[in-house]
């Protein structure tokens, strides 16, 4: 197995964290990127550090906002001025919001897009070229299954967020095959434990509309919680994703599945993308862009 250079975004906690310390476990030399790592990240980075020394792993942490397109530029060029390439970026970085769709202001669920979605365009606008340059690298998407299977409510616009980018890491597989840049596409289920994505969950700021919908549905989420809790099996543990992320990133170039889902509860989103990735297939041979197609699931 080739040892790649990987960027890893939103890599202080949760599935980021784990992927950095799989990745790292495989070989490869890991750039785990976070927000203010001399700041309030810096104890993070010391973890890091102290654990890379300790299993003899080549963690590297650098600077990453996905907010500024300034700040994923300077990334970018760190690590090429260091390692002289970037072979593989992995789209990590995201907020989880809880409530009422309703009481979410236009510029509450513009902020979860900004950072969800359009946090990727930014980090791309940045690895793409280097990527083009070397006429290879893996674009390696984190969705969800709430983009495609069922899902609670009260998740909209961080499930419309996902949706919105598990879309456009569909379109830009076809526009970057021909660069020989590959995508694969990472669909983690619901993880009840193992990560601070809930406990670090955003709140509409509207209290009173979330009030109402609290009326209704008072204790809601909860009752759903622990059902979700009830139907996670023993092994549900979110570093079976990182090791997902581990295993394709080191198969051979050309052989990396384009999706790959890790669900421990069946939400369906696995029986609905068998039939999309069948249509994709057949309405990309109709329309004479077969070529571009990579493997479907794996």
């Amino acid at each position: 197995m080739s040892k790649s250079i990987v960027l890893v975004t939103g890599a202080g906690t949760g599935i980021g964290h784990l992927s950095v310390k799989a990745l790292a476990l495989a070989g490869h030399t890991v750039y785990a990127s976070m927000r203010d790592i001399h700041g309030r990240n810096a104890a993070k980075v010391r973890e890091l550090r102290d654990w890379a020394f300790a299993n003899g792993a080549d963690v590297r942490a650098v600077e990453l906002d996905v907010l500024s397109q300034a700040s994923a530029n300077a990334a970018v060029d760190t690590i090429v001025t260091e390692r002289g390439r970037l072979d593989v970026v992995v789209h990590n970085a995201g907020h989880l919001v809880i409530g009422p769709t309703e009481a979410f202001t236009p510029e509450e669920i513009s902020k979860v897009f900004d950072t969800n979605f359009l946090g990727t365009q930014r980090v791309n606008k940045a690895v793409l070229p280097v990527m083009r340059r070397q006429q290879q690298g893996l674009v390696l998407w984190v969705s969800s299954t709430t983009a495609r299977g069922g899902f609670p409510p009260f998740l909209g616009p961080y499930a419309a967020a996902k949706a919105a980018m598990d879309s456009i890491a569909v379109t830009m597989a076809y526009e970057l095959a021909r660069f020989n840049i590959e995508t694969s596409i990472v669909v983690p289920g619901a993880f009840t434990a193992g990560t601070d994505h809930f406990a670090n969950a955003g709140h509409p700021a509207d209290a009173v509309v979330s009030a109402a919908y609290d009326a209704r549905y008072a204790g809601l989420m909860d009752q759903v919680g622990a059902r979700l809790s009830a139907l996670m099996p023993p092994e549900a543990d979110p570093a079976a994703v990182a090791a997902d992320i581990a295993r394709i990133v080191g198969l051979p170039h050309g052989t990396r599945p384009f999706r790959s889902i890790t669900d421990f509860v069946d939400d369906g989103a696995t029986a609905v993308t068998e039939v999309a990735e069948r249509v994709r297939v057949e309405f990309a041979e109709r329309i004479g862009i077969a070529d571009l197609l990579k493997p479907s699931l794996g």
